[in-house]
């Protein structure tokens, strides 16, 4: 039996992985902060359908030694790096916070898998991001990155301290850059579960307004149910590598609207207020992500496309308002 340890196992992704992973008859561990055990019905509540199936750890990735200790008690096979400040704020309130986390607690994780178990494999979570103000469209393993915002800035540091720790040390360690992935379990600041929740709220009567920016703005949105796949199939190979991983399509927010308001019969424009407040630059070279590696060498593709997963969102939180 293989073991694996999440870190961000509370977070979509984690949540999903590590679903899959126990499925496959892993032995699934996933690192918490001590937050998360005092609040668990809001900060667990995606585990909730697994959790006495996984074994779950108190840590600070921004600790050496706390990741350290944790490491070298479990020894796992395979190590998912996905904890991360990953809400892209483009205001500069969170940068001191996405900047440790997101570097720091990269480089710590790299730095404790090498000294407790070497030969355990690591994939570490990019985005695309680490894209920016992309040269050209779609971008694939070898486009040039041009991050705009901290975020962005730091998944780029954490894909080269990834890099860095499998050329010099020989760690089996991949970086994912993976494009927008959306899913029930997304958090409530994403725009994609601000719009399913609000057309929830609106079918029932408690809402009659969504406000958003640019509902022309348009992105690269996959099933995260379907991307955590790829990321277990990356350790799976011979060789480590970095794979891009996307649909290769591209839909706007005004697409997410017309077909989630669709599933309750109304129309978009009578319930949509334009604020400037969410407005954010405009993409000079749309982010559109080209998975055709990930498709050769991994056998992966994108099984959800983009309607269903939109309808998927749209019913999920019907059914959580209607409990």
């Amino acid at each position: 039996m293989k073991t694996a340890l999440i870190t961000g196992i509370s977070g979509q992704d984690g949540s999903y992985l590590a679903e899959y992973l126990l499925g496959k008859g892993y032995k699934v561990h996933g690192l918490v902060r001590n937050v998360a055990l005092e609040d668990p019905d809001h900060r667990l509540w995606r585990l909730n359908a697994i959790m006495k199936n996984v074994v779950l750890h108190v840590a600070n990735i921004e600790s050496y030694y706390s990741i350290f200790k944790i490491l070298q008690k479990i020894r796992p096979d395979e190590c998912y790096h996905l904890a991360s400040e990953s809400f892209v704020s483009y205001s500069f309130e969170s940068e001191y916070s996405t900047i440790n986390t997101n570097i720091n607690g990269t480089h710590n994780v790299l730095s404790s898998l090498r000294d407790a178990c070497p030969e355990c494999k690591l994939y570490f979570a990019g985005s695309s991001e680490m894209f920016g103000n992309a040269e050209k469209s779609p971008q694939n393993e070898l486009t040039k990155f041009n991050p705009r915002s901290i975020y962005g800035i730091s998944k780029v540091a954490g894909y080269h301290l990834t890099k860095n720790y499998r050329d010099q040390y020989d760690l089996f360690s991949c970086s994912g850059i993976l494009f927008n992935h959306e899913s029930p379990r997304r958090g409530f600041e994403f725009v994609t579960r601000k719009i399913s929740s609000s057309i929830a709220q609106i079918k029932f009567g408690m809402s009659n307004e969504i406000r958003l920016g640019n509902i022309d703005s348009k992105r690269d949105w996959g099933f995260s149910g379907d991307y955590v796949i790829a990321m277990h199939a990356m350790l799976q190979q011979d060789k480590p590598d970095d794979y891009v991983v996307a649909t290769g399509k591209s839909h706007s927010v005004r697409d997410f609207l017309e077909i989630g308001f669709g599933e309750i019969g109304l129309n978009y424009q009578d319930y949509i207020k334009i604020d400037q407040n969410f407005y954010r630059p405009t993409e000079k070279v749309k982010l559109l992500g080209d998975a055709s590696k990930a498709k050769k060498r991994l056998n992966w593709s994108p099984k959800v496309n983009f309607e269903d997963l939109v309808v998927m969102m749209v019913r999920s939180d019907i059914d959580n308002l209607k409990k």
